[in-house]
């Protein structure tokens, strides 16, 4: 079968329940003009975070990667009008950038984003006792995953979900030879979840505009 009945279909999905408005257009073109790198998630699995968003009565989320903000939007679209999305970005280029596209979308009182590395940030938040969060949403830097993903659990109440980006990158994870940093930090993350009793977990695997890729879904128990 062609990959290409799997973008036409994405693309039928999108036009279905994911077709980007105007303000998202224009945060796409921004970014495009900015030569911003195309690693933002797509309409559809945006819709997707919504949607985990709204079964887990997610108040509080927790972004650990913000790049631009586009998947920030998203996510605070699915907040009611008390909730917060606090997101972390490690270049304050993108985190300048990401301010101007909050505001575009007006959503930038739902987002507190901090600019450092997130290993530092999720210890401070640990630390200060930040009220636990109902969502966690990493797309960062993969070497590190596994270490995100512990403070995001140490970080969330019960019921919460945890959903990580990219963590099959084209079928790669299957290559045991790989030496790809960005590869072995989702292997050794997908490794070490399949024998966590901390969560429930799997991996949904993503074909279409953003090609062959997955998530990993977790409940935390």
């Amino acid at each position: 079968m062609s990959t290409n009945i799997y973008t036409k279909v994405d693309e039928y999905i999108i036009d279905l329940f994911a077709k980007e408005d105007d303000v998202l257009k224009t945060i796409q073109e921004r970014n495009d003009s900015l030569n911003i790198p195309q690693i933002n998630i797509s309409p559809s699995q945006g819709k997707l975070l919504q949607v985990l968003a709204r079964l887990s009565t997610a108040n509080n989320i927790l972004e650990i990667g913000t790049c631009a903000g586009y998947s920030t939007v998203w996510l605070a679209r699915a907040l009611g009008n008390n909730g917060k999305v606090i997101s972390l970005e490690v270049d304050e280029d993108f985190a300048g950038i990401a301010r101007q596209n909050f505001k575009i979308a007006d959503v930038s009182e739902k987002v507190d984003l901090r600019v450092g590395k997130a290993i530092t940030t999720l210890e401070e938040l640990y630390n200060t006792n930040t009220p636990k969060f109902d969502m966690v949403f990493i797309d960062a830097d993969k070497p590190p995953y596994l270490e995100y993903f512990d403070w995001a659990i140490k970080l969330c109440r019960p019921g919460a979900i945890i959903v990580a980006d990219n963590v099959v990158r084209d079928g790669k994870v299957l290559d045991d030879a790989s030496t790809d940093a960005a590869v072995l930090g989702v292997r050794r993350l997908n490794k070490a979840l399949s024998a966590d009793k901390r969560v429930t977990t799997t991996i949904l695997q993503t074909v279409g505009v953003k090609d062959h890729d997955g998530m990993l879904i977790a409940v935390v128990n």
